[in-house]
């Protein structure tokens, strides 16, 4: 049989188009139903929902004698292995959030909302609380049924146990939310005890109730009615953006498969109208309509409609990564000559930078001078002229400390009120209060440059911390 006889296969989609009345787009008025098919996103998706296995794991990772990453608000210290960042650091944290702010703008503009449809929160929990939905109901027809259906024994117990499920779900989503800011084996201790603070047991509630009610009850919801990033999105794309598209020039017109009908009398698109595009769409958006707010780009109605081209025997593709100038008959613009592209990167490299130079600045102690400016100076009865100081120690170390205070600058200078070390306590300010005394036949002129020094010596490693200043004397 040549390619002219071939008959379109129509025995393999009657069922497609059995369903196909099921499928419509979501317009808020009923719940969601998608329908879970393998494929390559599909699986890519489950391997980028594993990220969040850190959220779980992590707070349990140790480092020395205690949690690797604590951010301790109580005493307003974040912990992050062997650094301790202090609010006198907290520069750094508005870096952060500038350079995910800006690594989120770039991959929406290189590749769309990736971050919702591979890596957010929301929309990973939802994917789970589905996946447990779908194997103890069934497939979405038969979750519909049983939605309709009377209360008996049958649904009840499979009711009871998908929520609990669920709330099991919640439930270490809330602990571990909370163990970020607690210890988290002293966090457990505490809650099997009943000794829970009231701070860490309200957000854990909260946490507990909002997973349980917005990727239980919400889902899609929660993307078109209280995400801000869905509203946001379309300044972010442009036409060399790389998005989920329907291509429509070779799909339409639309068309049902006819039996009998060979593909050379099809006068219809690649495209048969079988809706399993909307199927799969977890919002229940129609990718054929272009793009939309509800659209996350998980890709999933990729794998259905390559899925569907393969039964029928037509090329893939008809829905897939593409950008609007390509689809219309242009060329790819390649990502080093988009000049947002470049903007971006800077702003990144920068914000990288800085991050990096503040982590690997961090002193285990750091110290500020302070200069006594009433008076300036004093003559002492011997005629040396002294300048008084105020010495803050901050200790960034996880234990208290000593410190010892030296001091150089002119000859014959004398130190005074450090003859004992300052006893730092760790993460706090320590102050102390000390005398120079310089003889005045050193003094050349009417300011001159001294240098304030601090050290101590913690698990066999010696910290110093180095702060220069100015000796101010009488005019010469």
């Amino acid at each position: 049989m040549n390619a002219s006889e071939k008959q379109i296969p129509t025995t393999t989609v009657d069922d497609l188009y059995a369903e196909a009345g099921h499928w419509h787009v979501n317009t808020g008025e009923e719940k969601i139903h998608a329908k879970r098919m393998g494929g390559r996103w599909r699986t890519l998706k489950w391997w980028s929902n594993a990220f969040w296995l850190v959220f779980f794991l992590g707070p349990y990772l140790r480092w020395d004698d205690r949690q690797a990453v604590l951010f301790d608000i109580p005493n307003r210290q974040f912990h992050i292995f062997g650094a301790t960042v202090l609010p006198q650091d907290f520069w750094m944290l508005s870096l952060l959030l500038l350079f995910f702010a800006i690594l989120l703008a770039v991959a929406t503009a290189v590749a769309g909302r990736v971050w919702c449809g591979f890596f957010c929160f929301q929309t990973v929990w939802t994917d789970v609380y589905t996946w447990i939905e779908d194997k103890l109901e069934g497939a979405p027809q038969k979750r519909r049924k049983l939605d309709e259906a009377p209360m008996d024994a049958r649904k009840l117990r499979i009711k009871v146990t998908k929520h609990a499920l669920w709330l099991v779900i919640a439930f270490f989503t809330g602990i571990s939310f909370v163990a970020w800011f607690n210890d988290a084996y002293q966090l457990w201790a505490d809650l099997f005890a009943f000794e829970i603070g009231t701070v860490a047991l309200v957000f854990m509630l909260m946490f507990i109730a909002g997973t349980y009610v917005l990727a239980g009850f919400m889902r899609e919801q929660a993307c078109f009615w209280l995400c801000p990033y869905a509203r946001i999105q379309g300044v972010m794309i442009d036409r060399t953006t790389v998005l989920p598209t329907y291509d429509f020039q070779r799909g339409e017109p639309r068309g049902r498969v006819k039996k009998g009908q060979s593909e050379e009398d099809r006068t219809t698109g690649d495209c048969i109208d079988c809706n399993q595009c909307v199927a799969v769409c977890p919002t229940g958006v129609d990718i054929r309509n272009g793009q939309q707010e509800g659209c996350i780009t998980c890709a999933l109605c990729i794998d259905a409609c390559d899925a569907v081209m393969e039964k029928v025997g037509r090329p893939k593709g008809l829905i897939r990564y593409e950008s609007l100038d390509v689809l219309e008959g242009g060329v790819s613009t390649p990502m080093l000559k988009r000049p947002r592209v470049w903007i971006y990167a800077a702003i990144l490299t920068a914000a990288l930078s800085g991050i990096i130079y503040g982590l690997s600045s961090l002193d285990a102690i750091d110290l500020k001078v302070i200069h006594a400016r009433q008076p300036l100076f004093v003559q002492q009865s011997d005629g040396s002229i002294q300048n008084k100081y105020t010495l803050k120690v901050l200790n960034k170390m996880s234990a208290d400390a000593d410190v010892d205070i030296t001091v150089s600058g002119p000859q014959g200078l004398v130190l005074v009120g450090a003859d004992e070390p300052i006893s730092a306590r760790h993460g706090q300010v320590s102050s102390r209060t000390v005398f120079v005394r310089v003889p005045p036949e050193q003094l050349v002129s009417e300011s001159t440059p001294l240098s304030f020094s601090v050290t101590t010596v913690y698990k066999g490693e010696r910290f110093t911390s180095q702060r220069d200043s100015v000796f101010i004397g009488p005019k010469p």
